[in-house]
């Protein structure tokens, strides 16, 4: 048998270091969806008392929502997107559809309640690979009139970006369709979401050219380097470490 080339050697060791590499990802996924409740990490944050609205912020698994929140979760979505989906997307809207991907195994939710325990607004979000990066995925984020442009929105979109600090996320994303005004200026201009690189050109297909794929990385403060005191017997470092913490419609200001 021949001898293996360097470059065969090199191949094969890149591939090593990337399936290394998936497998951290993959881990770290895992790790976040095993959470019980997410929202535990950030206790203060269960609660939005500001511009004249005193609400309460739970998280759950899609399997332990009551039929109430299912019902609630779906007709919101329905009467915030319906519109946009006939509009712009090439299969309009369908009931079963949407109902299923708000329910599917690995769907979250944040749960939004006035003072009377009655939902007023809501997060999907999910934590997924999209390209062998682990990612933060918002699905939804709907919230009734009575509680637009009180920055809750602004609130709840913290608090996924929080999350996917915590479980060690790359970034957090989402897809919102090009028409929905609202949403583009709120997640672009407000929220510094910026287009993806896995975001499909205008023109590709007629479908994919409606809506763009947002991201915002999670920023991670690096280590100091170690201060070098000079002519001393005594050396001292000082090192600081800082880790703080399907389309979306919304109207959410």
């Amino acid at each position: 048998m021949g001898r293996k080339s360097a470059k065969s050697k090199e191949k094969k060791q890149r591939r090593k270091e990337e399936n290394a590499k998936l497998a951290v990802s993959l881990a770290k996924v895992d790790a976040a969806c095993k959470l019980e409740d997410p929202l535990s990490l950030f206790e203060p944050f269960r609660k939005f008392d500001r511009n004249g609205v005193s609400l309460t912020i739970e998280c759950k698994h899609a399997d332990d929502l009551d039929d109430t929140a299912k019902e609630f979760i779906f007709q919101l979505c329905k009467k915030n997107m319906q519109k946009l989906y006939e509009e712009n997307g090439i299969q309009g809207w369908k009931d079963r559809d949407k109902r299923e991907e708000l329910l599917e195994d690995k769907a979250r939710y944040l749960l939004v309640r006035d003072v009377k325990q009655e939902l007023v607004a809501f997060v999907h979000f999910r934590f997924d690979m999209e390209f062998d990066e682990e990612i933060l995925y918002c699905y939804e984020i709907q919230l009734t009139e009575c509680v637009r442009r009180k920055g809750l929105g602004k609130f709840l979109m913290q608090i996924l970006e929080l999350l996917a600090h915590k479980t060690e996320m790359l970034k957090v994303m989402l897809t919102v369709f090009k028409a929905n005004d609202n949403a583009v200026k709120f997640f672009m201009e407000a929220l510094k979401f910026e287009v993806d690189d896995i975001s499909p050109d205008d023109g590709m297909y007629e479908e994919e050219a409606r809506y763009w794929i947002l991201s915002k990385p999670i920023k991670r403060k690096t280590p100091l380097a170690p201060k070098q005191v000079p002519q001393s017997n005594t050396v001292t470092t000082n090192t600081s470490v800082n880790t703080n913490g399907q389309t979306n419609g919304v109207a959410v200001q």
